[in-house]
């Protein structure tokens, strides 16, 4: 369970970390665009936050209850 917080956590991070290096910060660096990275940080923790969500589904879909609907009339 910690694990999939933990997952679910980091590409919340990515997103909001590019989201900052593109819209609210005004830092050149020589040979590396910022906006660029920041939009490559958002579109990896979206992929991860779908990637996330599918699996996530599908562990609920595989948990449904087990009925046993065997009866015994021996008495």
């Amino acid at each position: 369970m910690a694990t999939t917080q933990c997952a679910l956590s980091g590409c919340i991070t990515l997103i909001v970390v590019g989201a900052i290096l593109t819209f609210a910060s005004d830092w050149h660096m020589d040979g590396v665009n910022l906006d660029v990275v920041g939009l490559i940080m958002m579109a990896g923790g979206l992929l991860g936050l779908a990637v996330y969500s599918s699996v996530l589904r599908r562990r609920r879909a595989a948990a449904l209850p087990v009925v046993d609907e065997t009866r015994d009339d021996r008495l």
